[in-house]
C-alpha cells in the first residue's frame, strides 16, 4: 500500500479500528477516510453507495461490527444477525463498485464449528454444527466470507477474510452486559475490589479454554496481510474457482488457556485479594476455541504481546478511562 494512499476504515472507533489508526499512523499512512455512526450508518445502502462514489477510498477495512460476549448474543440474536449482514453486504458491493484495490474483512474464530478439531484451520469452515449461543453472528461472519469469495472470483476483486481470535486491549468495551470475557473480568475484579467484596463470581465452570491475542498485535497482523506484494497476497484470495480454500487467514497467538487461568491472572493483575466463585448455572459456550496459526506464521508474521503483560497494559487503560 502506498503511503498516501485513501484508507477507509469502518468501525475506526472501536478495539480493531482505532487499533489499526494507531499501527497504520506508525507506519507512516496519513491519508485516513473515517466516519462515527451519526455521520455514516452503514446498514443503509443509500448512505454506504453515496460515501464510496463521493470519496474513492483506495483500501477498506472493514472492521464495523455489532459485537458482543454470550449474554448480548443470548439477548440481541436479530440484530446480530440483521445489522452485521447489512454493514458487509453494503461496504462489499460499494467497494466493488467503486474499484478499490484491496479490502480486508474481519470476522471472528466464532465461524468454526462448535467442535471443530482444535487448533482450528481455515479448512474447518462449514464442516460441523455452530455454537447455539452466537450461531445468529456467527452466521453473518460466514456470509460475509461467502460474499468475499464470491466477489473474487466473479469479478476479480481482492477481498481477503481474516479471524482473529478473541481481542482484547485499548479502546475494548467494558460494558457490564455486553462486552466479551476479559474486559468483563477486568472490570469485575476492579470492582470487587473498590467494593472490598470478599468474593468474585465467574460464569461457566471455568473449564472452557480460550486464545487471547493484544489488539495491537492483531492490527500490525492485518496490516503486515493488507502489504503483501501481488505475488503473496493474490494466491489467499481464492480467485481461482477450482481453489477449495476459502480467502480467509486465522489471526491469533496460537496457544490457549482455561476460563479459570485467566480469572487467576486478571485477580493478579489488578491486586484483588479475594476468593474467585464458580458459577456452573451460567454458560460455558464453546469448550475450546484455539486457532491454528501455521498460514500465518508462513507468511511470516509473530505476534509479540505477552498475555500478562498485554493484560497489565489493558487494566490500566481501563483505570485510567476512570
Amino acid at each position: 500500500m502506498d503511503r498516501d494512499a485513501k484508507i477507509y476504515i469502518a468501525g475506526h472507533r472501536g478495539l480493531v479500528g482505532s487499533a489499526l489508526m494507531r499501527n497504520l499512523r506508525d507506519k507512516g499512512y496519513t491519508n485516513f477516510l473515517t466516519r462515527t455512526h451519526a455521520e455514516l450508518d452503514l446498514t443503509s445502502q443509500a448512505e454506504v453507495e453515496a460515501f464510496f462514489a463521493a470519496e474513492k477510498p483506495d483500501y477498506v477495512f472493514l472492521a464495523a461490527a455489532r459485537v458482543g460476549g454470550i449474554h448480548a448474543n443470548n439477548e440481541y440474536p436479530a440484530e446480530f444477525i440483521r445489522d452485521n449482514l447489512a454493514i458487509q453486504t453494503n461496504i462489499l458491493h460499494a467497494a466493488y463498485k467503486n474499484n478499490v484495490k484491496r479490502l480486508l474483512f474481519l470476522g471472528s474464530s466464532c465461524i468454526y464449528p462448535k467442535l471443530a478439531p482444535q487448533p482450528m484451520k481455515e479448512e474447518h469452515l462449514l464442516t460441523g454444527l455452530l455454537e447455539p449461543t452466537n450461531r445468529p453472528y456467527a452466521l453473518a461472519k460466514i456470509a460475509g466470507i461467502e460474499m468475499c469469495w464470491s466477489y473474487n472470483r466473479q469479478y476479480k476483486t481482492q477481498y481477503l477474510a481474516v479471524m482473529p481470535t478473541n481481542l482484547y486491549g485499548p479502546g475494548d468495551n467494558y460494558h457490564p452486559e455486553n462486552s466479551h470475557v476479559i474486559p468483563a473480568l477486568l472490570r469485575k475484579f476492579h470492582e470487587a475490589k473498590l467494593n472490598n467484596s470478599p468474593t468474585v463470581t465467574v460464569w461457566g465452570t471455568g473449564t472452557p479454554k480460550r486464545e487471547f491475542m493484544y489488539s495491537e498485535d492483531m492490527a500490525d497482523a492485518c496490516v503486515y496481510l493488507m502489504d503483501l506484494p501481488d505475488e503473496r497476497f493474490l494466491p489467499l484470495l481464492g480467485q481461482d474457482r477450482n481453489d477449495g480454500l476459502p480467502p480467509l487467514v486465522n489471526i491469533g497467538v496460537g496457544e490457549d488457556l482455561a476460563i479459570r487461568e485467566l480469572a487467576e491472572i486478571v485477580k493478579s493483575v489488578t491486586a484483588y485479594n479475594g476468593q474467585i466463585i464458580f458459577d456452573p448455572t451460567k454458560p460455558d459456550g464453546t469448550p475450546r476455541k484455539l486457532l491454528d496459526v501455521t498460514r500465518l506464521k508462513a507468511m511470516g508474521w509473530m505476534p509479540s504481546m505477552p498475555l500478562h503483560k498485554g493484560l497489565a497494559s489493558a487494566y490500566s487503560e481501563f483505570v485510567a478511562r476512570g
